[in-house]
């Protein structure tokens, strides 16, 4: 898997026409996206007491589509103490903002939000099965026909982390071992001196594992067989509850009930708009159709929002919303 997604020489997210080229993010859906995110990072300014340099830092930034959205519903007086960062492994994008730092590191020590939007999603992993003797055994899979067979016995620190947050139980029980995504969120977050941790994805809790598991491919928007060969996306979804960081503040809620806190919805506007302004009525009516899109229960608003407070109170903007320690 990271190798099909990572290679320097094929693959998939080396390829220049990125993430957009293949599927749809909320990102790419509507920029009241990044409007919520520039209102959550003003939220946290606050919170931290406008410091004198406040950062941006995303994660998975793609070709920066988030960062130019924010940045654009941004007050001057807070862009001026911004400092943005993109991570990414691929090449930095043209036309990105010049004040935007564009790196394959998450930054360290720095204070403000960290965005990780479809990220988590795409860190490899590996996946195991309980053959017929009880041994949890690794599923291999050939990156010609895509065909799977068991391999040898997962490693102990696998076998730890089922036992943990994924038991398999019976002969045939699939696994998608999630350390890999606990040890890529615990150092980004890690990055934070101060600030709020924001990871956002499609993803399960213990009490709601896919007992067949859930890795797809996608290319050119469209679902295909996901063989790890770099022609096609590899993803699969997030244990949201096993990444949370231990001892932080944690929040998990749904992307409908986080946006519509951060002030997006698909209310329709008033008819009476239409008859006194029937330009801005089309305009909110359209509006209204993106953040339904953004909200919908059944497609990005059931999302999961897993937000983490490093060293600041908890935002009330977000709060009551199903607070959890893991």
């Amino acid at each position: 898997m990271d190798q099909a997604l990572y290679d320097p020489d094929g693959g998939f997210y080396r390829r220049p026409e990125g993430p957009a080229g293949h599927f749809r993010t909320s990102v790419h859906a509507s920029p009241r996206f990044a409007r919520a995110v520039a209102r959550l990072l003003l939220e946290v300014d606050a919170a931290l007491g406008r410091p004198e340099e406040l950062a941006l830092v995303d994660v998975g930034a793609g070709r920066g589509e988030l960062l130019t959205g924010v940045l654009a519903e941004l007050p001057d007086r807070v862009r001026a103490r911004l400092r943005p960062y993109g991570v990414e492994i691929a090449d930095r994008p043209a036309g990105l903002p010049s004040t935007v730092l564009w790196t394959d590191e998450v930054p360290r020590g720095v204070t403000g939000l960290l965005f990780a939007n479809e990220w988590l999603d795409n860190v490899p992993l590996d996946a195991g099965e309980l053959d017929e003797d009880g041994v949890l055994r690794y599923v291999e899979v050939d990156t010609g026909t895509g065909e799977q067979r068991l391999g040898e016995p997962v490693s102990a620190a696998d076998a730890a982390w089922a036992a943990r947050w994924w038991p398999a139980e019976h002969p045939g029980d699939f696994v998608e071992f999630g350390g890999s995504r606990d040890a890529a969120w615990a150092h980004a977050v890690a990055g934070l001196e101060r600030g709020l941790a924001v990871a956002v994805d499609y993803g399960h809790t213990a009490d709601r594992r896919p007992p067949l598991g859930t890795f797809a491919g996608f290319r050119d928007g469209r679902e295909v067989t996901p063989v790890p060969d770099g022609s096609c996306d590899v993803t699969a979804h997030v244990a949201l509850d096993s990444i949370a960081v231990p001892a932080l503040h944690s929040l998990w809620t749904t992307q409908r009930d986080a946006l519509h806190a951060l002030g997006v919805t698909g209310a329709r506007p008033s008819l009476a708009l239409a008859s006194t302004d029937p330009v801005a009525y089309l305009r909110a009516l359209g509006g209204a159709g993106e953040g339904a899109e953004l909200t919908d229960p059944a497609g990005l608003g059931a999302f999961g929002w897993l937000v983490q407070a490093v060293r600041m109170p908890p935002l009330e903007i977000l709060g009551g919303r199903r607070a959890w320690n893991p």
